[in-house]
């Protein structure tokens, strides 16, 4: 399989699109005044203990107050690293109002909820995650080579020694790092033990909140994570950004320095992959499967649901076969999907009924399958009693949706309307409400055309009667720039 990275840079914003095959599987988009802050380190005040949820809230600087459990506080011990512990204890033991604290972005904010905080810091190389308050060595593991993942933790355990790192801190290997060699293990160690001295005699001196560490920028956070075996060319249309990458990865990962390109085409990139359509409709609702079956993706803030449609597709055979396969089709779909907006948290999956529980374990093998190229982390459940499939998929930044969209100012976000009926009939409502509490001679109705319209036509006797009804006239006035719910009632 091959793969390929775009990389479109502009005054407002960064894009990366990951394409396998000519098809986009993934999108990351970065603008100047909303970066993310995963990674970034801050020094905090505790303005908020809740004991009922463990958890509190730390002023780190930012418009939202960000959260952090009980669970992601570390007590120190007399060394300063990270006591084990088995049980959480209460966070009344752990923080108090007013107190400072150091900690790390785990999730951005997204919604209405800030961004979460741990204490358990970590700084990232290309192949290492170094802890500094822990001794732990550990492999990823989607390194599965018992004899890769043993040579792997014997470098980091020699680099340690050799840089008199015993005691300083424990490292996790980035599946990236699968057969590195060995001069690129040894060489991230230092580094990040500089990194580390430098962030951590920055603490004492730095004011309350501030940043005390800020993740690389998208573009540079792309060599660093994207960047995996089978990837055969990054493409920037950026030759100042080109020449930054190109720097960074002389000093940091030589070996993929050949495979940046830059673009001087005139025709903008993403439009000659293709990837400008593919967001667009990333966007929408229904998804087309080329059966001519469909999915139906809604997200909301408690989860996401997939709903999947045979649509047109009536099959050759029979009932249970045409619903096989756009199961099976509808699975690698979801996978891509997912990926593709960036879709996290619970994820509920509607597949057309299946009778045959070997197509009920062929269809969920290809999904899990398809999801073994997430780097995000996901969990799949077998199918339910009622035929559906729930997941979660570990979310630590906003969806595409969320980025990119905003809610509809007209519906709040419904994505409904009510009709032009139940508008009208609130409005009868409305004014029988106000009849009673007014002496006024008249009334004044100030709506959206296709309202007036209504009210003047098919509820013209609904009027006439209300008009009876209360003794006094109402008139009707369309105004251009109301929303089809939104009226003025005015007494004369």
């Amino acid at each position: 399989m091959s793969e390929e990275l775009l990389i479109n840079v502009a005054p407002t914003e960064t894009r990366v699109a990951l394409v396998e095959n000519g098809v986009l599987q993934e999108v990351y988009i970065e603008r100047p005044q909303r970066r993310g802050l995963v990674g970034n380190i801050y020094k905090g005040k505790v303005v908020r203990v809740l004991p009922g949820m463990q958890a509190a809230f730390i002023n780190i600087g930012l418009e939202r107050a960000g959260f952090i459990h009980a669970a992601d506080i570390a007590p120190l011990d007399e060394n300063g690293m990270e006591a084990r512990q088995v049980e959480v204890p209460d966070i009344r033991s752990l923080v108090h109002e007013g107190q400072t604290l150091v900690v790390q972005v785990t999730k951005d904010a997204i919604g209405t909820k800030g961004a979460r905080l741990t204490t358990h810091l970590s700084l990232s190389s290309r192949y290492l995650v170094y802890m500094p308050k822990t001794e732990h060595i550990g492999i990823s593991t989607r390194i599965e080579e018992e004899s890769e993942r043993e040579r792997l933790k014997l470098l980091v355990e020699r680099a340690i020694a050799e840089n008199n790192g015993v005691g300083r801190g424990g490292f996790i290997v980035r599946t990236v790092a699968e057969l590195a060699t060995e001069a690129e293990i040894m060489a991230d160690v230092p580094f990040l033990y500089r990194l580390w001295d430098n962030l951590s005699g920055a603490i004492s001196a730095a004011a309350v909140p501030t940043v005390l560490h800020e993740d690389l920028p998208l573009f540079l956070r792309t060599l660093r994570d994207l960047v995996k075996p089978n990837l055969e060319k990054i493409r920037v249309d950026s030759r100042e950004v080109y020449a930054r990458m190109n720097e960074f990865a002389h000093q940091y990962s030589p070996e993929i320095a050949s495979l940046l390109e830059h673009y001087p085409g005139e025709r903008p990139l993403f439009d000659l992959y293709g990837v400008e359509d593919e967001i667009e409709r990333a966007l929408e609702t229904k998804v087309p499967l080329k059966s001519g079956g469909y999915l139906l993706i809604e997200q909301t803030e408690a989860m996401t649901t997939v709903d999947v449609n045979t649509g047109a597709f009536v099959g050759h055979r029979n009932l249970e076969e045409t619903i096989f396969k756009t199961n099976l089709e509808a699975a690698t779909m979801i996978a891509r999907q997912l990926r593709l907006r960036n879709l996290g948290g619970i994820i509920i999956l509607d597949f057309i009924d299946m009778q045959d529980k070997e197509h009920q374990r062929q269809v969920l093998r290809t999904l899990e399958k398809m999801m073994e190229r997430d780097n995000a982390k996901t969990s799949i459940t077998g199918v339910s009693e009622l035929g559906l499939v729930e997941m979660t998929r570990k979310r630590t930044r906003e969806s595409l949706g969320q980025v990119m969209c905003a809610p509809c100012p007209v519906c709040q976000g419904r994505g409904q309307l009510k009709s032009v009926e139940t508008v009208c009939f609130e409005l009868f409502r409305e004014i029988l409400r106000e009849a009673r509490s007014y002496e006024n001679e008249s009334f004044l109705v100030l709506g959206a055309q296709v309202v007036i319209d209504r009210l003047l036509d098919e509820e013209s006797a609904n009027v006439a009667d209300l008009e009876e009804f209360i003794g006094r006239p109402v008139k009707f006035q369309v105004e251009t720039l109301y929303s089809q719910e939104q009226y003025d009632i005015i007494l004369v």
